[in-house]
């Protein structure tokens, strides 16, 4: 029993040393795909969504971004724009535990995880838009440990408004033109009913 338990201690180290513990490559930039050997991503829905401190992005204006769900170890962090897969925008200084990555000669394009640490719904990363970006998601590759990980986890898509209204504030304009000529139907049926 001793010599199993032994066996099996050592397999789980030499394990650990070859599941990128210090973040992803380079090399994973496009694809996310973790470099973990012999290990595929989860066939099942993500138990993780990412959620943006805001709704619509602005020139220059940082956005926060915290990956919720279980504790996690290891991840690949980025923003992206349509079905281009360059990563774009620039992320501010990393959380504890993790680290920046470069993508696509974008020095500041992606973060990873620094070391096996522990991260939760309170590691928050926060991420400037370049000022050509008019929409964009962020996307991220989660692990809750080497074997146990998920790819494609999104966010919704984030829509420019940079102080000239939102979609939602031209909706509302049609909405109230649409109002006025009501009323105006309304003052002359008063007027041939007097």
């Amino acid at each position: 029993m001793d010599g199993t338990l032994l066996g099996f201690v050592i397999l789980q180290v030499f394990t650990c040393a070859s599941c990128l513990p210090n973040g992803a490559p380079v090399s994973t930039c496009v694809d996310m795909m973790p470099r973990h050997t012999g290990v595929q991503p989860q066939p099942t829905p993500a138990p993780y969504t990412i959620h943006t401190g805001s709704t619509s992005l602005q020139t220059g204006k940082p956005i926060t971004v915290v990956i919720k769900g279980p504790d996690y170890h290891g991840v690949l962090l980025e923003a992206r724009s349509g079905s281009d897969t360059t990563a774009i925008g620039t992320w501010q200084t990393p959380p504890a535990n993790t680290k920046l990555l470069q993508c696509a000669e974008n020095l500041q394009g992606a973060i990873t995880h620094a070391n096996t640490n522990t991260k939760d719904n309170s590691t928050v990363y926060t991420w400037t838009p370049p000022a050509t970006a008019n929409s964009v998601y962020f996307v991220a590759t989660v692990a809750q440990q080497r074997t146990v990980y998920w790819l494609n986890v999104k966010s919704a898509n984030l829509i420019k408004s940079d102080g000239g209204g939102t979609s939602l504030d031209v909706h509302d304009s049609a909405e109230s033109l649409n109002v006025i000529p009501a009323v105006l139907l309304i003052v002359l049926l008063q007027c041939v009913v007097e």
